[in-house]
């Protein structure tokens, strides 16, 4: 499968780990950018994430014969998942090609973990954090712990190591959550993963990747040849 990933420009960390953790499968990851400088709750930092900019990154994706869309981004998460809904309808109608957005894929993989007790980790404001918590809270999940950085990024996300995420999930796993959420696909949480689940005993989703799975899923692809990865690849 060819998938295609709409990516934020200023992302540093996203291709490569995709590139990554695909290595030994049949399968290809292309991604096309759209300009995204900074994470907030203004309205410019929200406008970035809307309009033709998105649409016209997924149609010169759809050039390369891409077999799925994906918004490798978390936008949804604090706009609200109707705004991502319809993010993924637009490319869709624009593309002919199945589309989705992390944060659907995200709700996705928890519906199918039947988990609903969840920490938060990410490296994004606090204004952000709770309007993230807030849509979490609406779409009937339990936020028992949370951790953040008060990080307006969207660049310097990739700055942090990956030490400090794993500091950040331990931290969170002590409120014995049923999922372990790293809500950032510019933040270094994938590599560790798999080991910290085996470790803490709590199924750990990471947005690079849910992003994946959820663009292979979205391709009719199978998953499960990615179960290094992490216990979402199995489900």
């Amino acid at each position: 499968m060819r998938l295609g990933m709409l990516t934020p420009s200023s992302n540093t960390v996203l291709e490569p780990m995709t590139a990554e953790m695909l290595h030994g499968t049949p399968h290809t990851a292309h991604f096309g950018r759209f300009r995204v400088l900074s994470i907030g709750l203004g309205g410019a930092e929200n406008a970035q994430f809307t309009g033709a900019p998105v649409v016209a990154a997924a149609e010169l994706l759809a050039d390369a014969k891409v077999e799925s869309l994906c918004w490798n981004g978390t936008s949804g998460s604090w706009l609200g998942l109707a705004a991502d809904r319809t993010l993924a309808a637009a490319c869709t109608a624009a593309t002919g090609i199945p589309a989705t957005t992390c944060t659907l894929a995200l709700m996705e993989a928890l519906a199918l973990l039947k988990a609903r007790r969840v920490a938060l980790v990410t490296p994004y404001l606090g204004s952000v954090q709770q309007a993230i918590i807030a849509n979490l809270a609406a779409a009937g999940l339990d936020c028992v712990a949370e951790r953040h950085l008060e990080d307006p990024g969207n660049y310097s996300f990739a700055e942090h190591s990956e030490a400090t995420v794993e500091q950040l999930v331990r931290q969170a796993a002590a409120a014995r959550p049923e999922a372990i959420i790293i809500h950032c696909t510019n933040f270094r949480g994938t590599r560790q993963a798999a080991r910290l689940e085996a470790e803490l005993g709590t199924v750990i989703l990471d947005s690079i990747a849910v992003s994946l799975w959820g663009g292979l899923r979205a391709a009719g692809a199978e998953t499960e040849s990615l179960a290094k990865w992490g216990r979402l690849f199995t489900v």
